[in-house]
């Protein structure tokens, strides 16, 4: 695993240990030789990874669609950052620069991103590992409501355990690592985005 994304939110969040939980993350990441590739943001809880990977000296490269760029939204210091033309673009390049996907705690473009990571896994786009960092117990009510959508059948328990969910950054990335996929029903042929 040499690059691992993580979605975040732009916002530091009302509990300050969100921000202390992307710190760790971003210090666990840079122990083990991990690059980082996220959106490029240099506020909120993307901010704070990206500057706490910089400063131990990482690797970080951020995606972000041009007219979040031009807002001045954009982390001035990555070791790239790539521009591109839309949402869509950003999600597919950062996947395609991704070994592993991780996400902490953020708002609704965190968790579409989550979620879409997660749609490709069950269809068979991707079989690499992703996420949830959940710092303050965050994602609990989200794995809430999947499970009952596993409860009601809409969602195959199996798709349930594609991902990882866990508290600690050092816990998650070991698992992440350890990590082989099941095998799966292929809905679509594998494109290894």
């Amino acid at each position: 695993m040499k690059r691992v994304c993580v979605f975040a939110g732009s916002s530091p969040g009302g509990n300050p240990e969100y921000v202390a939980s992307a710190r760790a993350l971003g210090a666990a990441l840079v122990s083990r030789g991990v690059a980082l590739v996220y959106g490029g943001g240099g506020t909120g809880l993307m901010g704070a990874l990206a500057d706490t990977v910089l400063d131990a000296g990482g690797e970080v490269t951020g995606i972000i669609p041009g007219p979040l760029a031009t807002r001045e939204l954009a982390h001035p210091g990555l070791s790239e950052l790539c521009v591109v033309a839309s949402m869509h673009e950003r999600k597919a390049l950062m996947a395609e620069r991704s070994d592993a996907f991780i996400a902490l705690p953020g708002g609704l473009g965190t968790v579409e991103e989550l979620m879409e990571i997660w749609t490709w896994a069950q269809l068979g786009i991707h079989s690499k590992p992703f996420g949830l960092l959940n710092a303050e117990g965050f994602y609990d009510p989200l794995i809430g409501f999947v499970d009952r959508m596993v409860a009601d059948g809409f969602v195959k328990p199996a798709y349930r355990t594609l991902v990882i969910v866990e508290n600690e950054p050092e816990t998650l990335l070991a698992a992440l690592a350890a990590f082989r996929a099941p095998p799966l029903r292929q809905w679509m042929a594998n494109t290894e985005t």
